[in-house]
């Protein structure tokens, strides 16, 4: 299994949600003008993303054709 096969920006249709999944296991999302807006640490288990912030909040998503489904929203890869 590839671990870095998701990393890169992920991003809602309206450019609202920006999820960055990086290398190293963090993520950085961005919320409208809110950069940063909530970091932490993301694990992948196949298709399945579980993420844990800097806060201790935990969420889950999973990666579907090409997509991530995560709390409700929809998120596609941006190609760098």
């Amino acid at each position: 299994m590839d671990q870095n096969k998701y990393v890169g920006m992920w991003v809602t249709a309206d450019g609202y949600v920006r999820h960055e999944l990086l290398p190293n296991g963090r993520y950085d999302e961005a919320r409208g003008d809110r950069k940063s807006a909530y970091q932490g640490r993301y694990t992948l288990t196949g298709d399945h993303i579980d993420y844990v912030d800097d806060t201790g909040f935990t969420a889950d998503g999973d990666f579907m054709n090409g997509v991530l489904h995560h709390a409700g929203m929809v998120l596609c890869r941006v190609k760098p």
